[in-house]
C-alpha cells in the first residue's frame, strides 16, 4: 500500500512539472522562437551621410527597400538603397539614429529584411540626398582600380584601439593595406573580427587615410599582404 502511494505521488509530481514547462513555454520563459531570416550577416554601422533615412549596399540595387531591426531594443528603420558601398547594408546617420542604442555606433544583433523595390527617384544621388558632406553633390565616378580585394566605398566604426579592421570576407589575422587614392594615404591593418563589410576600418585606421570632414573613402584600393 505504501509502495502504491509513492508511485502515485511521483506521477503527480511529473504531471505538475510538465504543466509548469508548458505554461512557461507559452509565456516565453523557455527558449524564444528562432529569429526571422536576415538577408545580411554581421554587424551594421553607418556612414554619417546627411539626408532622410537611407542606406547604401554592395548587394542590393538602388531603389531596394529594406527594414533594419536592432534586436537589442526592437527598434526598426525602413530605408531605401540610394547607392553602392562596401557593406551589405550601410545606414546613413538619420537611419542609424532610428535604431541605435545611446552611445553605440555598431548594431551587432540585427535583422535585415527586404520589403520591396521602388523605381529610382529623380534626383537620387544629387545634392542633399547622399554625399560626403551635408548638401554635397555625388562625387564623380572613381577611376577604375584593378587588383583591389574589395569593391565599393570604405567607412569606419568607433573603437578605442590601434589601427585595425573587421571583415565579412577575410579571416581574423589577415593583414590588409588600404589606400585612399584621392590623397595617396595608406594604412596597414589586421582583421580582428567579423563585420558586414568586405573591410570596415576602425576609427584609428580611418584617421590615417581620410580627408578632412569625410567619413567615406570612395576611391580606394585594398590589398592583401602576404
Amino acid at each position: 500500500m505504501k509502495l502504491q502511494r509513492k508511485h502515485a505521488l511521483a506521477a503527480g509530481v511529473a504531471v505538475v512539472a510538465a504543466a509548469t514547462v508548458a505554461v512557461g513555454t507559452g509565456l516565453g520563459f523557455a527558449d524564444s522562437a528562432p529569429t526571422r531570416q536576415s538577408v545580411c550577416a554581421g554587424s551594421i554601422t553607418f556612414s554619417a551621410e546627411a539626408g532622410v533615412p537611407a542606406a547604401t549596399s554592395n548587394q542590393f540595387p538602388v531603389g531596394t527597400r529594406l527594414r533594419v531591426t536592432n534586436l537589442d531594443n526592437n527598434r526598426s528603420a525602413e530605408v531605401t538603397v540610394v547607392g553602392p558601398s562596401g557593406s551589405c547594408v550601410l545606414l546613413n546617420a538619420a537611419a542609424m539614429e532610428l535604431v541605435r542604442e545611446p552611445g553605440k555606433n555598431v548594431i551587432r544583433r540585427n535583422v535585415v529584411e527586404r520589403i520591396g523595390e521602388v523605381a529610382a527617384q529623380p534626383g537620387a544621388g544629387q545634392p542633399g540626398v547622399i554625399g560626403d558632406r551635408p548638401g554635397s553633390a555625388s562625387p564623380p565616378a572613381a577611376r577604375p582600380v584593378t587588383g583591389s580585394a574589395c569593391q565599393g566605398a570604405i567607412t569606419f566604426f568607433e573603437e578605442a584601439a590601434g589601427p585595425a579592421a573587421t571583415s565579412d570576407r577575410f579571416p581574423v589575422g589577415t593583414r590588409l593595406r588600404v589606400t585612399n587614392l584621392d590623397n595617396d594615404k595608406a594604412t596597414t591593418v589586421t582583421i580582428t573580427g567579423p563585420s558586414g563589410s568586405c573591410v570596415l576600418l576602425n576609427s584609428a585606421a580611418m584617421e590615417q587615410i581620410r580627408e578632412p570632414g569625410k567619413n567615406l573613402v570612395r576611391n580606394n584600393i585594398v590589398e592583401v599582404l602576404r
